[in-house]
């Protein structure tokens, strides 16, 4: 009695194996490590367009120069005219165009996130050495990255113009180290956020929706509130209503411990026990956002 194999080579005596050019990979291993790294970069270059189509690039750049355009007007400005000081502080400017930057946050974190649900990529990075854990680090790192160098760019513009103007080097290099601390929580907070919205919708639309309406809804609520309390006679209150929106969070952030101006309305310091609250607030935040990415990427790709 014959074996299955001798009956298949009976009934095809013509079979063959033909060599098709597959060949083992003997290239260097790179392991995690690079792959963490070459997905961060590729996040971060997406978040700008970059190695994506041309008309890809047209909104994020638009958007960078819109928000870059006002530093260079406050350099010309102190340069012609000789000011004593810039118009707006770099602990601040952030606050000061945060309508751009929400629309660049609104633009950036669904293509970062969204799309990669919608088109069931996941997987896909999960076959390779990175675990959920790498995926969330790299995306959380390449947003507030590219968050961080959309502000802080024009507030260098800035600091070299009031270097220009002469407005004294000790004072302008202090102010602009505590511009880019203030940046780097500002980015790093609604990044966090930013990712968390997105990550629960693959429809890059609902996506933008989900994140303006996430940081513009509670900020004009807390805006107006503020208002309220000021003209009632109540500006202790004003402070401490600042801890419900991430825009007025960093305001009264910047004001309480990087030494600048406060936005709130009647620009109300924050205070006594109101400002290390604002401190641990915005901690608690990114943490809690963060451990609530990482648990939404638990099994999602699966």
């Amino acid at each position: 009695m014959t074996s299955p194999p001798e009956q298949a080579s009976q009934a095809r005596p013509d079979a063959r194996i033909h060599d098709i050019g597959y060949r083992r990979y003997g290239g260097d291993r790179l392991g995690s490590l690079y792959a963490r790294r070459s997905l961060f970069v590729h996040s971060l270059r997406g978040a700008y367009g970059i190695g994506r189509s041309a008309r890809s690039k047209i909104l994020p750049f638009v958007l960078f120069g819109v928000m870059a355009a006002p530093a260079v007007v406050m350099v010309a400005v102190a340069v012609s005219t000789g000011l004593d000081e810039l118009p707006v502080e770099y602990t601040s400017y952030g606050l000061f165009m945060q309508p751009i930057f929400g629309l660049y946050l609104a633009l950036a974190a669904p293509q970062m996130v969204s799309l990669d649900l919608r088109y069931k990529t996941i997987p896909l990075y999960f076959s390779r050495p990175i675990t959920h854990t790498d995926y969330v680090v790299a995306k959380v790192a390449a947003l507030t990255s590219a968050l961080f160098l959309f502000v802080a760019v024009p507030v260098t513009i800035a600091y070299a113009g009031g270097l220009l103007a002469k407005l004294g080097f000790v004072d302008q290099t202090t102010a602009y180290a505590r511009g880019l601390v203030a940046t780097a929580v500002f980015a790093l907070l609604h990044a966090v956020i930013a990712v968390l919205t997105a990550s629960f919708t693959p429809r890059r639309g609902f996506g933008v929706a989900a994140i303006i309406a996430v940081f513009t809804v509670p900020y004009f609520a807390v805006t107006a509130v503020q208002a309220v309390a000021t003209e009632q006679g109540n500006p202790d209150v004003v402070g401490w209503l600042g801890l419900f929106s991430p825009g007025s969070l960093l305001d009264g952030l910047q004001s309480a411990f990087l030494g600048g101006e406060s936005n709130f309305p009647d620009q109300v310091e924050v205070t006594g026990a109101a400002g290390p609250a604002y401190l641990l607030v915005t901690g608690a935040i990114i943490v809690v956002c963060y451990a609530l990415v990482q648990r939404r990427y638990r099994n999602v790709g699966l």
